[in-house]
């Protein structure tokens, strides 16, 4: 039968290598169960053509600001050799134009590799007349306005309620400002390509990763010392950043900023954060070993970073995950409704997650956010507050009652939310999460009207009726587990799966159906413009769930169609929709690359005015400019080829022409 192009493919990446900055403090002591390296081991590996403390990347390989080098790569470099979790030379085997090695384009400024990881750090403490402040920010020309300096600040502290003696870590996450230019935007736009859906960045928000040290000190007026360390960053890595802060915070509150120097110079000589490379990253004396995961990874699979080389006896910790918190502590109180929750999360419905503290309510609003951990493969689409406060910027927006309540998620602890909040349609109130070591009693849902105050019974307050029936082996698997002291890694890990299964059941069908919508190859002819894919028809879609609808895959029984009804209507629909639509038009316009590669187009300019024959040129220059530019998914021979039917047109038009042709620059 007729052949329809396939949609996937791997664009060519960008990337950039940089400066390197020696520590200027002694290293911190290291907690137990650490190796320090040996005296005189190496605390980063080399770059490519250089060396710690070089002050610069490959060398010989320099290229100007925004224009990418040509060089050749080894296997390594460009991530084809299999790995941890690889999944092959996807890009090699498929003939793609091939990324370059991020150490090996363009030689950053000082502070740009600090910038890939980390915008600043923060120290926020409490003065007596004027609240909550900031009192350092590092590298000291970061910029923050001063409304995100408002929100860090009140979001880097417990509410007062919360009773957080001793260090509590958390997360948080604000909008940024707008209009504000990033030096090296483009750099980590390439970067973001090669990353799964749910750890892109959204160029709108920072997170804010928090360290909190609350303990009594009669030497100050207020009786306690308290105080914040803070990391803003737009990466969604909230195990990496947690593992750091606890590397460096306790040690901070001892010392001074010249140890926060010290920290943010070793961070400034962190390779930049490549996904499916295995990165080792210095720290104060210890070296975090990590693996970004990227869009090739098989879903559900985590690689681990394992010891490989002799030289890795100096690693002092491989970090298993980046991103995952432990997805069953944080459903544990609630988890005889996880099916539920899936759906809430699936359709985008605003859902407040009030807990007793910010710790509690950002590890559950990210287990249920990040896609990763609840509707992987999707993308959550919609906002989501970890910890949200009465303070936050966006409270009056979020509260307000002369509207709907927003597609967001919110984690609160302040027991006025308990009454700002009660016309939001579904509430999760969780109690202290402990480590399970008994069965979590049954928690029923309850009525809204009987939620008064934060310190109602933990339980999902809801008049939501889930379409689907409720999986009972899921939860005897769960309680099995718990009986028999299974450890909490591995019951995140069967909830993990049982998500990642549910969703690919519910998303299967939509992929097949999508799929049918792009042109047939035939189609495509190199003298008309690409075809243009067929509309979605929410009606045709529906009639194909009959013989190829999500019972293939899923035993579960329910109402899929209302389930999908009201998820077309969601912001994850519209995020998942554009996704694939732009996936499917930029293969289009490579097989229009491709189909026009395969004519003889110096034989068409013979029989064609000069005028015409300019226009064809001209379109094919932009041709090349929107393959680069969009990173298309063409063969590198591909546009070598359509590069010499240029090249021989012009040769083949009067000189005059040919000099104005060659100086003309594209669109």
């Amino acid at each position: 039968g007729p052949r329809r192009p396939g949609l996937t493919a791997a664009l060519p990446r960008r990337a950039a290598g940089g400066r390197s900055v020696p520590a200027a403090a002694t290293a911190p002591p290291l907690p137990a169960g650490m190796v320090r390296p040996p005296r005189g081991a190496r605390l980063a590996p080399p770059t490519p053509g250089g060396s710690r403390g070089s002050g610069r990347g490959a060398a010989g390989h320099v290229t100007p600001r925004g224009r990418a080098g040509v060089g050749a790569m080894s296997r390594r470099e460009r991530g084809s050799e299999p790995g941890p979790g690889s999944a092959g030379a996807a890009a090699e085997d498929a003939g793609l134009a091939e990324p370059e090695s991020p150490d090996q384009c363009l030689s950053l400024l000082p502070w740009d590799r600090f910038s890939a990881w980390l915008h600043c750090v923060c120290v926020v403490g409490f003065d007596l007349e004027l609240g909550q402040a900031v009192e350092v920010i590092y590298p000291p020309h970061s910029k923050l306005t001063d409304k995100e300096k408002t929100n860090i600040c009140y979001l880097s502290f417990p509410d007062s309620n919360s009773g957080c003696l001793g260090d509590t870590q958390f997360c948080f996450r604000f909008r940024r400002s707008p209009g504000r230019k990033v030096s090296l935007c483009c750099f980590l736009d390439q970067l973001d390509r090669d990353l799964p859906v749910y750890l892109k960045k959204d160029s709108a928000y920072y997170y804010g990763y928090v360290y909190f040290r609350q303990v009594r000190d009669k030497s100050l007026k207020r009786g306690y010392f308290q105080k914040s360390l803070v990391l803003i960053s737009k990466l969604p890595y909230v195990h990496l950043f947690r593992t750091m802060l606890k590397q460096i915070a306790p040690e901070y509150f001892e010392k001074s900023e010249a140890f926060l120097e010290a920290v943010c110079s070793d961070v400034d000589r962190w390779p930049p954060p490549v996904p499916g490379k295995v990165l080792q990253l210095p720290i104060m004396g210890v070296i975090m070993k990590l693996r970004i995961p990227t869009y090739r990874d098989k879903p559900g699979t985590t690689p681990i970073v394992q010891n490989m080389h002799q030289a890795d006896a100096q690693i002092s910790m491989a970090l298993p995950t980046v991103h995952e918190v432990d997805l069953f502590r944080c459903f544990c109180p609630v988890f005889f409704h996880i099916q539920m929750l899936w759906e809430l999360v699936l359709l985008g419905e605003p859902l407040v997650v009030m807990a007793p503290s910010p710790s509690e309510s950002s590890e559950t609003v990210l287990a249920g956010s990040f896609g990763v951990d609840c509707i992987s493969p999707l993308k959550y689409c919609s906002d989501f507050r970890p910890y949200f406060t009465i303070h936050d910027s966006e409270f009056k927006e979020y509260t307000t009652r002369t509207q709907a309540p927003p597609s967001v998620i919110l984690g609160v602890t302040n027991p006025f939310f308990a009454k700002t909040l009660q016309h939001w349609p579904h509430i999760i109130r969780i109690g202290d999460i402990k480590l399970p070591g008994e069965v979590p009693k049954q928690v029923k849902v309850k009525k809204l009207k009987n939620l008064k105050t934060l310190d109602s019974k933990p339980g999902v307050y809801t008049s939501y009726k889930p379409y689907l029936n409720k999986d009972e082996e899921i939860v005897k698997q769960l309680q099995k587990g718990v009986q028999q002291k299974r450890p909490t890694e591995a019951q995140s890990v069967i909830l993990r799966r049982y998500f990642l299964e549910l969703t690919e059941s519910f998303i299967i069908p939509l992929e097949r159906y999508v799929a049918s919508l792009m042109p047939l190859q035939k189609c495509i002819s190199p003298w008309k413009s690409p075809p243009q894919l067929r509309q979605f028809s929410q009606d045709d879609f529906m009639k194909t769930l009959e013989k190829a609808g999500p019972q293939l895959t899923s035993g579960l029984k329910g109402d899929w169609i209302g389930l999908y009804r009201h998820f077309l209507k969601s912001p994850n629909f519209d995020g998942w929709f554009r996704s694939r639509q732009k996936e499917m038009t930029q293969k289009l316009e490579a097989l229009h690359l491709e189909a026009l590669c395969n004519e003889n187009l110096v034989f068409w300019s013979q029989k064609h005015t000069e005028v015409e024959t300019v226009d064809l040129v001209l379109k094919l220059k932009n041709k090349l400019v929107q393959a680069d530019r969009e990173r298309l998914p063409v063969k590198t021979d591909t546009l070598k080829k359509l590069q010499t039917h240029i090249n021989d047109i012009i040769l083949a038009l009067p000189d005059d022409l040919q000099d104005i042709l060659l100086k003309t620059g594209t669109t």
